[in-house]
Order: C-alpha cells, then structure tokens, then sequence
C-alpha cells in the first residue's frame, strides 16, 4: 500500500497538469517496452475520476486506445526489428521462457499476459518478432486492452483506494484472475456470435 501510494504521488502531478495526454503517453510507450508508470497512471486518472475531476468514459477510452496502439507499434517494432530487440530489452533467459509461452498460448500471451509484469511490455514485440498474424494479434490485443482497463480503470473507479487491496490479492492469485477474465471474454463472445446466427423475425 505504501509503495502503491509513493507511485500516485509521483504521478498525480503529471495528470494535474497533461490530464489524458499524460495517461496516453505513458500508457502507450509502455505497450512497446519502454519503461513508464503506465498501469499506476492509469489508477491515479481512475481516482481522479472518481472525485469528479476527470472524465471516466474519456480516461477508459484514452487508455484503451493507448495500450492498443503501443502494443501495435511493439507488433511492427517485432516485425522490423524482430529478435535483436527483443534480446536487447528482455535478455537471453527471460526470453527463452517467453519464446516457449508463446509458441503454446501466443493469442493468450497478447490478451491476458498484459496483467503480468514484463508481458505486459513486450507481448506485441513478440507477437510481431515470432509471426504471429496481423489479424491474430489485433483481436487478442483489443479484447487484452479493454479487459485490462476495464479491471484497473473501472475497478479502481468503483472501489477508490480500496483496491489496492483488492489488486494485491488479485497479484497474488493473478493466474486464476486472468482464468476468469478469459472466461469471461469467450462466453461474451459465444454470446454475441449467438444474437447474430438468431433468425430476424419475420414480418406479417
């Protein structure tokens, strides 16, 4: 808690004085593996929202937007730059345990691995440095960016410092929380593909 309320302070200035752009830009340039406090702007612009002084539909779109975009740089950054990026900013062993996630679960490493540190930053690089299609990786990246501002954004909204709690328990049981999280996001899926095979009424 202590360390969660060092991170706020640092970053509440910026938020006071850029509002979204601050929360875009560290969003975004963490998405492609540059260090920047983005997950903890993110719950500083959801307080800020909460006591009314921003919006909260605009820092949910703002920072959907920025970590789908940053993870889409990163995916062309993999394509272009590919394994010497990734060597760079990971290491050797770091990235020999995320080649082998990747080649079992790679759609679900760009989705859900954004609520895991380190995953979070170089999943799209990875995506693109391991061949990964485009059309693959844009739907996991979006469904990943939504679910992951709908947790920390929404989820610090509606319970304001509290979560801090709630997100050390969900750090520590993080594997189960992402479980559920894709659970979630299938059967949301199963649900609208459902709506749209159900035959139009016909008109008498």
């Amino acid at each position: 808690m202590h360390d969660l309320e060092q991170h706020l302070t640092a970053v509440q200035p910026l938020l006071d004085r850029w509002g979204y752009g601050a929360l875009f830009l560290f969003v975004f340039v963490e998405g492609f593996g540059i260090p920047a406090p983005g997950q903890m702007t993110l719950i500083a612009a959801a307080l800020l929202a909460a006591r009314g002084e921003l919006s909260l539909v605009a820092v949910l779109v703002t920072a959907t937007a920025a970590a789908a975009t940053g993870n889409t740089v990163g995916f062309f950054l993999g394509r272009l730059g590919g394994r010497p990026v990734l060597e760079r900013v990971a290491g050797g062993a770091r990235l020999a345990r995320m080649e082998a996630l990747f080649q079992r679960r790679g759609g679900a490493v760009v989705g859900f691995g954004r609520f895991v540190d380190g995953l979070r930053q170089l999943a799209g690089v990875a995506a693109g440095s391991l061949g990964m299609s485009f059309a693959t990786f844009f739907v996991w990246n979006l469904a990943g960016a939504i679910a992951w501002v709908g947790f920390w954004g929404g989820g610090t909204y509606l319970f304001d410092r509290d979560f801090a709690q709630i997100a050390a328990v969900a750090h520590r049981f993080r594997l189960a929380v992402i479980a559920v999280v894709v659970v979630a996001v299938l059967l949301g899926v199963r649900w609208l593909r459902a709506g749209r095979a159900r035959p139009a009424p016909t008109r008498v």
